[in-house]
C-alpha cells in the first residue's frame, strides 16, 4: 500500500494547531505497518527552511502552471526520512518564505498552487501511490486538481479528505475557478457554495471518501448547528463519511519520561503528581495547598472553546475554595477579562496570556481538573493528554470529547470525567460541582479515577488501522 499524504504544516516542522500532531504522527504510525510505504508532501516555509536542525536533500525542480501563472517548485527530501515514511517538501518563495503559515491575503493562491504541485512532484517522480489523503481546505483542491488535469496520469489513484475543522473551508471569488485554478467552465458549479468558490465543497464532491477526527463530528457535522453551511451537501454525500478518532503520541507525552515537568510520576506512584502540583502553585505564585482542588484550561481563548461559558460561572466558582490557571491567547475581549478577574483574585486565578514553554507540560501534570467546555470540538488532543497525566477532564459532550470521555458514574465508577449535554452554563456548572464533590468527599475515589484514566490508551495504533482498512477497502473496490 503506497499512501500520500498532503498538509499545511506538520510536527516537528512547522506547528500552529492539532493538525500538525496528526500529520507529525499519524503518518510515523500507517508506515509501522506491515507493506505500507506513506509519503508526506508540506510547503517549504520559512520556519522550516530557516531551521538549522531540519537537513534536506535537493532532489529536482519543475515548473507549475496554475492559470496563466507559471512557477518553479523545488522538490526537497527530509533526511530524516526512513524508507516506510518519506517527508517531502515543496518550495516556491513567493507562496512559502512567509513569516506566518497562513493569514495572508493570496492564502487561496498559495495553497492551491501547493496542492497542483503535490500532484505535479508525483508525476516527475513517476511515483504511483494507491491512495492520497488530503488534510483540511488546504490540500481540498487535490482531487479536484486529480479529476481536471490528471487523471490519465494517475487512473487508478483513490482520494480521501480529511476534515480536522469545518468552520475553516477555503473561501475564494468566483472568478478564482478560471483566473487562478485554470480549470473548465464545468468546474466552476462544482467548487461554487453561496455564490463563492468553496475549496472544501470541491473535495467532498471529488473525493472518493471523507473523514472526520472522530466518529462523533462526523455525524454533528450534518446538522446545520455543526455543518457552518455545508450540512446539506455531507447529507447529500453521507455514503462517503465517516469518523477516525485521533490519537497522541504517547512517548511525547508521558509523565514517567516528560523532562518538562518537576517531578515523573506513574500510575503505580503518584507522589509525583502531588509534588508537581505543589511546584506549579509555587511558580505561579498561587498558595500552595494541597487539598484544595487545581482547575486547568489550555484553549485558545475563543467562543468555539466555551470561553463564555466560563465567564458566567467563574465569579461564582471562584468564591469556592479553588485554584484556576488558563494558559492560552486568543480573542482580546478574553484576554482582557482573564487579567481582570485575576486582578480581581491573584490567590485563585493564574491567567497566562501566552503559549509555549515548558508550562503547558507542567499544568497537565500539576493539576487536578481539566476544563473543555467547547461549544464545538472536532476531535481535541488536550484531553487525552490531561488524563495520561492524571488530571480528570470536565466536558461537553461533543465531537472528540464525547468519543474520548465517557461520563464518570460515582456509583459503578465507570467513566473518565465529568461531563454535560446541553451547552449552557448551569450545566457546565453542575459537572464542576460534581466533579469538586467527588474530589473532596470521596478522596479514595477521586484517586482510583486518575490511575484509571492514567493506564487509558490513547496511541495512534488504533486509528492507523482503521485508516489502513479504510483505504485498502477503497482500492479492493475500485478493482472489482
Amino acid at each position: 500500500m503506497r499512501v500520500v499524504m498532503a498538509a499545511a504544516e506538520a510536527v516537528p516542522f512547522a506547528k500552529t494547531g492539532g493538525l500538525a500532531d496528526v500529520i507529525g504522527a499519524l503518518p510515523q504510525a500507517l508506515a509501522r505497518l506491515p507493506d505500507t510505504q506513506v509519503s508526506v508532501f508540506l510547503p517549504y516555509h520559512r520556519v522550516i527552511r530557516e531551521n538549522p536542525s531540519v537537513h534536506t536533500q535537493f532532489l529536482l525542480s519543475f515548473p507549475v502552471d496554475l492559470a496563466w501563472r507559471r512557477q518553479a517548485v523545488g522538490l526537497f527530501l527530509w533526511k530524516g526520512s526512513t524508507d516506510a515514511c518519506r517527508i517531502y517538501f515543496l518550495d516556491n518563495r513567493q507562496y512559502f518564505d512567509r513569516n506566518t503559515l497562513y493569514g495572508e491575503i493570496d492564502d487561496g493562491e498559495r495553497y492551491a498552487f501547493f496542492s497542483k504541485s503535490v500532484l505535479e512532484a508525483l508525476v516527475k517522480m513517476a511515483y504511483q501511490p494507491d491512495v492520497i489523503q488530503c488534510h483540511d481546505w488546504h490540500t481540498a483542491l487535490i482531487p479536484v486538481f486529480l479529476q481536471g488535469f490528471y487523471r490519465g496520469c494517475f487512473p487508478s489513484v483513490k482520494t480521501i479528505f480529511t476534515i480536522h475543522n469545518i468552520l475553516f473551508q477555503g473561501w475564494a471569488d468566483s472568478y478564482f475557478c478560471a483566473d487562478v485554478l485554470g480549470l473548465p467552465e464545468s468546474y466552476t458549479a462544482l467548487l461554487r457554495h453561496k455564490g463563492a468558490i468553496n475549496f472544501m465543497k470541491g473535495a467532498i464532491v471529488s473525493a472518493d471518501k471523507v473523514t472526520t477526527v472522530s466518529p462523533t463530528y462526523a455525524q454533528e457535522i450534518r446538522y446545520a448547528y455543526f455543518g457552518e453551511g455545508l450540512s446539506e451537501l455531507l447529507c447529500r454525500y453521507g455514503h462517503k463519511l465517516s469518523g477516525i478518532l485521533n490519537g497522541i503520541d504517547e512517548e511525547i507525552w508521558n509523565p514517567s519520561r516528560d523532562i518538562r515537568i518537576f517531578s515523573p510520576f506513574t500510575p503505580e506512584n503518584l507522589e509525583g503528581k502531588r509534588e508537581n502540583k505543589r511546584r506549579l502553585q509555587q511558580r505561579l505564585q498561587l498558595p500552595q495547598k494541597e487539598h484544595t482542588p487545581v482547575l486547568a484550561m489550555i484553549t485558545r481563548l475563543t467562543e468555539q472553546k466555551g470561553i463564555d461559558l466560563l465567564q458566567w460561572i467563574l465569579p461564582g466558582l471562584l468564591q469556592e475554595d479553588v485554584q484556576l490557571i488558563v494558559l492560552g491567547t486568543g480573542e482580546s475581549r478574553y484576554e482582557r477579562y482573564f487579567a481582570q478577574m485575576q486582578h480581581l483574585y491573584p490567590e485563585k486565578l493564574s491567567a497566562n496570556l501566552f503559549f509555549g514553554g515548558d508550562l503547558a507540560n507542567q499544568i497537565y501534570a500539576g493539576a487536578d481538573c481539566f476544563l473543555m467546555p467547547s461549544r464545538t470540538e472536532p476531535c481535541g488532543i488536550a484531553q487525552m493528554i490531561a488524563m495520561r497525566y492524571g488530571t480528570v477532564p470536565i466536558v461537553h459532550e461533543t465531537g472528540g470529547l464525547k468519543d474520548t470521555v465517557p461520563a464518570y458514574n460515582i456509583c459503578t465508577e465507570e467513566g473518565s470525567g465529568f461531563t454535560f449535554q446541553s451547552y449552557n452554563a448551569d450545566d457546565f456548572l453542575d459537572a464542576v460541582k460534581r466533579a469538586l464533590t467527588c474530589y473532596w468527599e470521596s478522596p479514595e475515589q477521586w484517586h482510583r479515577l486518575v490511575k484509571q484514566n492514567m493506564t487509558r490508551s490513547f496511541g495512534w495504533e488504533d486509528s492507523a488501522q482503521a485508516y489502513k482498512k479504510l483505504m485498502e477497502d477503497l482500492c479492493q473496490n475500485h478493482e472489482r
